[in-house]
């Protein structure tokens, strides 16, 4: 058991943490996830808004709160949208800017300069104009890749003129406002000559503008990120990067976000038509059942270190218990520790994918309701997945079942932790006593 326990800590160490350091280091997966958490406030709200426009409430209750709610919302429907259509409905216009601006402050250019290139670049080919009016169909989820691509593409297109030194230059004593206005003007030129002309040339000959094409190309790929053996994938290599010491949910987030908000985006609107919810995994359902007081669901361990016969995990209980209610777990994941701890590797690893095997099921089978809004990560479990659900009971009940589950797997290993503490302690103890009654001698 030792030589195999050695073997993987080998691998984790020579192939895998190396891999997942330079992921992580990587320009383009910073910028990305950057642009999400710029995003992230308008998004939250936005989905908050859309729970408050569809109550959870049956069309049918009579119960007089819900009643009024429910024809308040009826009423008023158009203008509690506005906030959700220019949050949630335009979120790629926030994050277009969040990467073109991180992207551009790793190339060392202006960062308000280059979020806006990015977001010109994007408007260029996925907000066709006609009769006066901008379609907006591809500005929210449906959009995304295209909002990556184009952002990417736009400020590499500044960093490589710029660095070149094909820029128009102004003298010293023109303010730095409008030196920078004029620097800007050779990268817009050369995206309108690039994207626009691409785009209608992609039109022409497919029929589709370029976020049409992008979706329809990776249909497949999104269609298989919402399928258990991804969700499984996802958390073995979060948890994984994790045991080595590394942050993997940075990087697992980074690649999966752009996924979740394509299916967080046509949730959302299936609840508005009235239709059946069509996606499962969402950043609501990775929060609130497979990383419950964090990575590794730690919560139930938590409670479980609150008990415990070693004074060292106990004091790391009380330490680590309120945190962890708020998904934050680094003092029990460094302080117990969990980190590269052969004895509790197996737990750590697999109490997530427990998770995920019996909430997805439980979604296939109807019985747990589906997330349709977008919740801060720091909310508690239970009740960050009712509201991610519209306020359902059933993630409730899910995140208790989780949570007792997690604890159940955790208590052998812990305790068999905990033994090999005590016994150290023991011999310390021990080691120390004829020390003292030497010394008392003398």
């Amino acid at each position: 058991m030792s030589s195999l326990y050695q073997s993987m800590i080998a691998v984790i160490e020579q192939s895998i943490t190396p891999l997942a350091g330079r992921l992580g280091q990587q320009k383009y997966v910073i910028a990305i996830r950057d642009g999400f958490t710029a995003a992230l406030p308008f998004m939250i709200i936005g989905s908050f808004m859309l729970v408050f426009i569809f109550p959870p409430f049956s069309a049918t209750s009579t119960n007089s709160v819900a009643r009024a709610w429910l024809d308040f919302s009826a009423t008023y429907r158009d203008q509690l949208m506005l906030p959700f259509n220019l949050s949630m409905g335009v979120m790629t216009f926030f994050i277009s800017v969040g990467i073109g601006a991180s992207l551009g402050r790793q190339f060392s250019l202006d960062p308000v300069m280059s979020g806006l290139l990015a977001f010109m670049a994007f408007l260029l080919v996925a907000a066709p104009y006609s009769n006066h009016t901008i379609s907006t169909e591809y500005l929210s989820g449906q959009g995304i890749f295209t909002a990556l691509l184009t952002a990417i593409y736009a400020t590499r297109v500044y960093a490589w003129l710029k660095h070149n030194n094909i820029t128009i230059r102004l003298p010293k004593e023109v303010p730095t406002g409008v030196a920078r206005s004029f620097e800007i003007l050779i990268p817009v030129v050369v995206i309108i000559g690039t994207l626009h002309p691409l785009n209608l040339l992609i039109e022409a000959k497919t029929g589709m503008i370029i976020p049409q094409a992008i979706m329809h190309l990776l249909a497949p790929l999104v269609s298989a990120s919402d399928s258990l053996p991804a969700i499984l994938l996802s958390v073995l290599l979060c948890q994984i990067f994790w045991f080595a010491g590394i942050h993997g949910a940075l990087i697992v987030t980074g690649i999966m976000n752009p996924f979740w908000m394509a299916n967080l985006s046509a949730n959302q609107a299936a609840l508005a038509a009235g239709h059946v919810l069509p996606h499962i995994y969402l950043q609501g359902f990775w929060d609130h059942y497979l990383l419950i007081g964090g990575v590794g669901s730690t919560l139930p361990l938590a409670f479980l270190l609150l008990r415990s016969r070693a004074t060292h995990l106990r004091t790391i209980g009380r330490m680590g218990i309120v945190p962890s209610f708020f998904n934050i777990n680094e003092p029990i994941l460094f302080g117990a520790p969990i980190i590269m701890n052969p004895l509790m590797f197996i737990p750590f690893v697999c109490v997530p994918m427990l998770n995920a095997v019996l909430a997805y099921t439980a979604t296939r089978l109807g019985w747990l309701a589906q997330v349709v809004s977008l919740t801060p990560w720091t909310t508690p479990a239970p009740i960050g997945a009712s509201w991610a659900a519209n306020w359902a009971i059933s993630p409730v009940v899910m995140c208790l079942v989780c949570m007792v589950l997690s604890a159940l797997c955790y208590l052998p290993f812990l305790r068999a932790y905990e033994r090999s503490l005590m016994k150290a302690e023991l011999e310390k103890t021990q080691s120390h006593a004829p020390l003292a009654e030497t010394a008392g001698t003398h």
